[in-house]
Order: structure tokens, then sequence, then C-alpha cells
């Protein structure tokens, strides 16, 4: 009798929760339909009775757009002519000959040239304007078709033609495409480099990067002891999160918990621990992190900094704890959807934005609130608003005239002229000195001339002067003001000359070293970098902001 009855409460309770899921289910599947229908209706309507001729298919993807736009901005449609870009963040490759193009002074340029590929092979050269793509003749207005054009099927040509230094040496190339395997990891290698001291450089989370970082850090094991780890994350935006699992497994110790995600309800919880071994379990290690910092990044960020495997060193990252899935549709289109939330081992979201706020598209969604959470060794730390480094250093900020003549390019079209005319010195030759007097030539024959803030403040001052009879009496002053103050362009340059003579030889290490080059000259001055060594050098500092 006893049996019966429990047999019964439980086969009763199953049918109420049945039901309660039917009932809901079947809910939402009448407005699923309801809502299609009235769509699909409204669409019917305007594509054959509008007044004007209505394009079915542009009509159609801006409805989506539209619904859409009420999400967050990480859930997208994505149509068939971006299909390379899925096939890019999934495999990490695409067909190409080995270039990155970008804007300069309204010209398109080349801004890298990437080692061992086509384009590097046959002599194409960063600072390179392309007027040029097979058929397609390039400016800055169709800037976006160019990138389309140089990708392609791997071992078919392109014909490029630039336009190369002061006397518009006209160049034609024809590069055969191949397949570029994007790297995770651009530069490692002992630095400095007589220390014992491995520094890493992640730009992205493809399919590949835990392979990459695996085999970098077994070659240098190879050569000598490792003592301590710095593992640059700054600026990298993420990419796939079992990807995140695996760079994170190779420091945390089998069996530590890596990451959780939730989805809409709690059967959809899932949690990622380190499933093997680490290469490297009790080196000393910093990751740096700043803005840039995103997703992926901040999971390997929040995981070290929730177990207190290493210090976190920059400044605080983005703040993106949303994970999303491509969904393939039909026509060689997808979707990327946000289908999940991600938390740090101690339980922290790290989500900056809240998407839901004032939208009453979504419903029952978390606030985010800042809440403390503990590290394993009983630190706190907080979600919401991204990773808060242990350590916070800011980078060395830029004057306002270095700022100026990086906006303007005038130092990326400086360093393409003083290396046409200099290609036969090593980069350790340069002269300083003589580089900078190069420089202040070049600015007078660009007619080049800094308008500092003060300058800017007493324009605006004239113009109101000008404008109201009032001041009239103050005219004659600030006319005889902004003369006074015309050009301190040689002034300004003179003050910030180390600055702008790093930045220069920062462009040129490109050009004559490489990305690798480029990165070790980077680093040379990188206060970041250089307080992330201090940190490791001294073993009771590192210890206390750890809480050992």
């Amino acid at each position: 009798m006893h049996k019966k009855k429990i047999k019964y409460i439980v086969l009763s309770l199953s049918l109420v929760l049945f039901s309660g899921f039917f009932f809901v289910t079947k809910d939402l599947y009448f407005e699923i339909g309801k809502n299609i229908d009235i769509f699909t209706r409204v669409y019917k309507e305007i594509t054959f009775n509008y007044v004007d001729e209505i394009d079915p298919e542009k009509f159609l993807r801006a409805g989506i757009q539209g619904m859409l736009s009420t999400l967050d901005p990480y859930t997208v449609f994505i149509d068939e002519k971006r299909k390379d870009d899925i096939d890019l963040i999934t495999t990490g490759k695409y067909g190409g000959i080995g270039v990155s193009i970008g804007i300069r002074e309204k010209q398109v340029v080349i801004v890298e040239v990437m080692d061992g590929h086509s384009a590097q092979r046959q002599g194409v050269r960063i600072g390179d304007v392309i007027i040029k793509v097979d058929d397609l003749n390039v400016s800055d207005e169709n800037f976006e078709e160019v990138s389309p054009r140089v990708k392609g099927e791997p071992g078919t040509y392109l014909n490029l033609k630039v336009v190369r230094n002061e006397a518009n040496d006209t160049i034609n190339f024809s590069l055969v495409r191949e397949e570029i395997a994007i790297k995770n990891i651009p530069f490692y290698g002992f630095y400095p480099e007589n220390s014992n001291n491995v520094y890493i450089r992640l730009i992205g989370f493809n399919r590949s990067a835990g392979a990459e970082l695996r085999n970098a850090l077994q070659e240098l094991k190879a050569q000598k002891e490792i003592k301590s780890i710095v593992l640059d994350l700054r600026g990298n935006p993420g990419g796939l999160l079992d990807v995140a699992v695996d760079i994170s497994n190779q420091f945390l110790k089998s069996g530590d918990l890596i990451v959780s995600t939730k989805g809409r309800d709690s059967v959809s919880i899932r949690h990622y621990y380190a499933t093997q071994e680490p290469l490297l379990q009790n080196n000393r290690l910093v990751i740096l992190v700043n803005e840039g910092s995103a997703s992926a990044s901040e999971i390997v960020a929040g995981a070290i900094q929730d177990h207190d495997r290493g210090v976190i060193v920059g400044t605080k990252s983005f703040g993106k704890g949303l994970v999303q899935t491509i969904v393939p549709l039909s026509f060689n289109t997808s979707l990327k959807i946000t289908t999940s939330k991600y938390f740090t081992p101690s339980g922290r979201s790290i989500q900056r934005i809240d998407y839901s706020k004032e939208n009453n598209v979504i419903v029952n969604q978390d606030s985010i609130i800042p809440t403390p959470f503990s590290t394993d060794n009983h630190r706190k730390v907080f979600s919401g608003g991204g990773i808060a480094p242990d350590s916070v250093v800011k980078l060395n900020d830029y004057s306002e005239i270095v700022k100026d003549l990086l906006a303007k390019g005038i130092i990326f079209k400086f360093a393409n002229q003083f290396y046409e005319s200099n290609t036969a010195i090593n980069f350790s030759q340069i002269n300083d000195e003589k580089m900078f007097l190069e420089l202040e030539q070049f600015l007078k024959r660009e007619k080049y001339r800094y308008e500092s803030d003060l300058e800017k403040k007493i324009n605006e001052v004239a113009v109101l002067t000008a404008q109201n009879k009032v001041y009239s009496e103050f005219n004659s002053r600030i006319n005889s003001l902004k003369n006074d103050i015309k050009d301190l362009t040689q002034a300004y340059l003179k003050e910030s000359k180390q600055e702008v003579i790093r930045e220069i030889r920062e462009e040129l290490a490109s050009r004559y070293l490489g990305t690798a080059g480029r990165i070790k000259e980077i680093l040379s001055s990188d206060n970041q970098f250089l307080i992330a060594l201090d940190i490791l050098k001294y073993e009771n500092i590192y210890n206390k902001i750890l809480n050992k």
C-alpha cells in the first residue's frame, strides 16, 4: 500500500511537470506561428503592392537586421558574401597573398606583409599604395571591395598594381593566392634575450591557438630553463570557447575549473575543467590585459586570477561575458547567436553592458550589479565590468603632437621614405639624431603644421570676438596673441623628440626586421611589460600580490 502511494505521487508529479512544460512550449510555438504569419503577410503585401518597386531580398534582410538590432550586437545575420569570415573564425585559414591593407591619407595601402607568403616573396612592401586589383580601380571609396578581391581560392592568380615611394614608381605584381593560416602567436621567445623569462604574444583564439602555444612552450623548454612567463593578451578580441579552455589548461592543474556557461535555463549549465597536467605549472606567470582584451582573453585571465595562478597586469579588460554559436542557414547564410553567458571559476560574470536595460524584447534578464567574489587565496574580486588587473599599469600616453602625427599617417609615410632611401643599412646602424633631422626636413616638404589645443581655443575666441561688436576692442590683442603662437610646431616636436623617435623606430623595425622585430622594439619601452618583469623578478612581491 505504501509503495503504491509513493508510485502514485511520483506519477502525479511527473504529469504536473510534463503538463507545465508542454503548456509553455505550446504557448511559445503558438506565438511564433502567429507572428510569422503576420510577418509573412506584411512582407508579401508590401513587396507586391507598394507604390514603388521593392527589392525583395534587401527588404526582407532589412527586417532581419531590425529584429536583431533589439538584441546584443554579437547576434548577427551573416550573408553569403561573408562566408569566408565564418571560415576564418572557425578554421583560422583563408586564401590570400599574405597582406593586410588599410587607409592612409585617403589611399589604400599595404600596412603589413606576412612572412613567407606570396606577397613577401615577390617584393610587395609595407607602404605600397594599391591602385588596381585585377579590373577594379581602387580608391578609399571602394575600400570594402578590395579585401574580397584579394582573397580567393588558393592556387588562383590576381594582378596587383601599386605605386611606390615619392617617385611614384608603378609596379605590377602577378601573385598566386595561397592558404594563409593566421598565426595566433606572432612572436614568442626569451625576452630579455639573456634572461629565463618567456614572452608570448597571443592575438587570437582560432582553432590552432592551443597547438601553437604547446609547440612554443616545448620549443623554449628545450632551449633552456623557463623561470617565468609573460602572456600578452592585450588587444586580443577573443575567439573560440574551447580554445580558451585549452590555453588555460597549459597553466592550470588537472581538475581546476576553468569556466562555466549558462544558457536560458539551468539544464544548459556546462562546466569546463582542466583535464591534463600543464606544461608549466609552477613557473611565475603574468598576464597582460587592456580594454581590447575580450571574451576568450577574459576567460583565460579570469581563470588564472581566480585560481591565483598568476598576476594580471595592465588596465581593465573589455567586459564581454557572452558566448555565441554559429548556426548554418540556407543559401550559404548563417546566424551568429548569443546562446549563453560565461562565469569565471569563482562564479563571477564579467559582462559590462546590460543589453536588456530599457529593452522590452528581452525579458527575465539578470541585472549587472558589481558583486564581490573570492579567489582560491581569498582575494576579493568583482563581477561586472571586465577583469580588473591585480596591478593597474597604464601605458605611457602619447603627447598631442605625436597623436597628430600618427593620426595623419605622417610617421608611417616618413618610415616608408626613410626605408626606401636606406635599404642597404642594418636596423642597428640607424642613427636616431640623423633620422630626426631628416624627419624635420620631411615635415617642411609636406608643409606639416601642428595646431595645438591652445591655438584652437584662441581661434575659437577670435571667431566669437569677430561676431560680437561688444568684444571688438579685444580683437587686436587676440590677433596679436595668435601671431605669437602661430607656429610652434618645431618647439612641440623637439619637446616630444624621444617619443617621436620611438614611434619611427617601431615602424622601421617592421620593415627591416619583420613582425617579430617590431614587437621586440615595442617591448624595449613598454612600461606595462617592464612592470611585469619587475613583479616576476621579485618573488616576495609576486607572492604578496597573490596573497600566498
